[in-house]
């Protein structure tokens, strides 16, 4: 389609959109993003997509993204869609599934589990009502499931090391993006802990691969990069702990 890609998202907050505007960047894709607009402005324009119009369902949360009069949800199935129109889904029949395989399963672990550590009984409660809650699920996902994450991602990229620095090998892929940074922000000590025992060496190597991309080092140095604040990825001092404290 010679539709302009449109991401629906709100404003002020990466979010779950910046996976897709990620590999946006990467791909050099002209796009427009709501979360340049005013928090009511852009709002307004999720709710209204939310809704269902154009003869697309009405969807449960952003992020959207349309293209034409396609208009779909759920950061994988969007990162799914984009992924062989921008040269980011590899080049085998079945490399799609792969992807969208390891795109899952870092969407699960270093992204929908790290906004549990700061809700973890309801999203509709502030922090500080839950606080208590908080702390006690940070500091047993920094002990048991953080090592897990990272070391799962650490025997992928052992796996395809012979082939190239990437999680598919020799092939960049939208995978590659859906990465650590969030979790550095929100636990930094843990994730400081865990880059200096060494068991992790190649995903760190990953994501300051990752960065190094020119149309990612340029996104990450520009203003439409939208800093970390509220949202998926949040720092607690209180919760910023290490696994021996855990």
């Amino acid at each position: 389609m010679a539709s302009p890609y449109e991401l629906i998202y709100y404003g002020g907050v990466p979010g779950r959109g910046e996976h897709i505007r990620l590999a946006l960047e990467e791909a050099g894709a002209a796009y427009t993003d709501t979360a340049t607009l005013t928090f009511n402005e852009s709002r307004e324009a999720v709710t209204t997509v939310l809704e269902g119009i154009q003869g697309n369902p009405p969807y449960f949360a952003p992020p959207t993204f349309r293209h034409g009069d396609l208009i779909i949800s759920q950061t994988s199935n969007i990162l799914m869609y984009l992924g062989s129109k921008l040269g980011l889904a590899g080049s085998g029949e079945n490399d799609k599934y792969r992807i969208n395989a390891l795109a899952l399963t870092a969407l699960d672990g270093l992204s929908n589990e790290v906004h549990d550590c700061h809700h973890p009984i309801v999203v509709e409660l502030y922090y500080e009502d839950q606080k208590e809650e908080s702390h006690r699920r940070s500091k047993e996902w920094v002990k048991h499931r953080l090592p897990k994450h990272l070391g799962y991602w650490e025997k992928v990229l052992k796996s395809t090391e012979a082939e190239g620095p990437w999680l598919l090998g020799s092939t960049f892929t939208y995978a590659d993006l859906v990465c650590i940074d969030g979790v550095l922000f929100a636990f930094p000590k843990a994730m400081k802990q865990a880059k200096e025992s060494g068991k992790y060496n190649r995903v760190f190597q990953l994501w300051e691969a990752v960065r190094a991309r020119p149309n990612i080092a340029s996104y990450l140095s520009s203003e439409r990069r939208q800093k970390y604040d509220w949202g998926i990825y949040r720092y607690y001092p209180e919760n910023d702990v290490v696994a021996e404290d855990a």
